[in-house]
């Protein structure tokens, strides 16, 4: 179900995945706020208007939603022909929607919460508290990492028909290559001169086998948040491979930082604002501008 359309044709349109809440609503209230007509997308359907409605509440009009369901082939081509009808283009793909891909099994939240906030001891509680499955760990590498590239593949001809092109993948510092243990896919993911799609997939189809075994801390893989470091790493590499293959569009990932949201259990230090911040820069800078880059928050960082 769609919400109103806004009447400003020559204006920038930008689609934000996962939209309804955190750091991508964020993302969406400062796009509007900047002049930017927004496509707000959730699985959700009710929790995607109810968003757009607070927005609108808020004073920020032109702003819509669209379902999408990342996973969901259908759904992505849905999407696509949905903009191509009323806009014709696309300007700015934000792809925000992921999941940690990990349980949190703890009793009393109010203690895990205060308990966080010592850095020291911050490893120590989520190695006690989380755990990974086969079945979470595969749900978590197509959501972040297969769910990212179907959405962007769909709606690439459309960002194509934009005289100025911007697709942001909001990362982590968690996809930075030196938390990726494994040998083999270290090299794989971080040979930039290398890597292809086929490179990346080998790497994630790798990573599902060894997990589907049990064999995750026996391949030498991380420990901790597995599939997500993966899952992150492996967009990273996928927004290199983009931005070689379509020079004409701006294609950055970006990590917003330890925001206080619910996939952490609202533990992070960050608030949403300053977790978009670095989204925004990419989605609204000048033309001739980084491609192929990895920021932390607002400043280029190493893949």
């Amino acid at each position: 179900m769609e919400g109103a359309i806004g009447t400003g044709v020559q204006k920038r349109i930008a689609v934000v995945t996962g939209g309804n809440k955190g750091i991508g609503l964020e993302i969406c209230r400062q796009l509007v706020s900047k002049g930017v007509t927004v496509i707000l997308t959730a699985r959700d359907e009710k929790r995607g208007l109810e968003a757009v409605e607070g927005l609108k509440a808020s004073g920020l009009a032109d702003i819509l939603f669209h379902k999408l369901d990342v996973v969901q082939q259908s759904s992505a081509t849905s999407l696509a022909a949905f903009i191509k009808q009323h806009f014709g283009k696309l300007d700015i793909l934000v792809n925000n929607a992921g999941i940690t891909g990990v349980n949190i099994e703890i009793e009393d939240q109010n203690s895990f919460k205060q308990a966080m906030k010592d850095i020291e001891m911050r490893l120590k509680l989520l190695e006690q508290t989380t755990k990974q499955t086969h079945e979470i760990a595969e749900q978590c590498l197509w959501t972040n990492y297969y769910g990212n590239k179907q959405v962007t593949q769909a709606l690439l001809p459309l960002l194509q028909q934009s005289n100025s092109a911007r697709i942001v993948n909001i990362s982590s510092a968690y996809g930075q290559l030196k938390y990726i243990s494994n040998e083999k896919a270290f090299q794989k993911l971080g040979d930039a001169n290398g890597l292809t799609e086929n490179t990346v997939d080998e790497v994630v189809k790798e990573f599902l086998e060894d997990a589907k075994k049990g064999q995750i801390e026996s391949k030498g893989w991380p420990k901790q948040f597995s599939a997500y470091k993966v899952s992150k790493a492996s967009v990273n590499a996928y927004t290199r491979i983009l931005a070689n293959k379509y020079p004409n569009i701006s294609i950055n990932a970006v990590n917003p930082g330890y925001v206080s949201t619910d996939m952490n259990l609202h533990t992070g230090i960050l608030t949403v604002e300053d977790g978009a911040r670095g989204a925004i820069m990419l989605a609204l800078m000048p033309d001739g501008g980084p491609s192929g880059q990895y920021f932390d928050k607002t400043e280029q960082s190493t893949f």
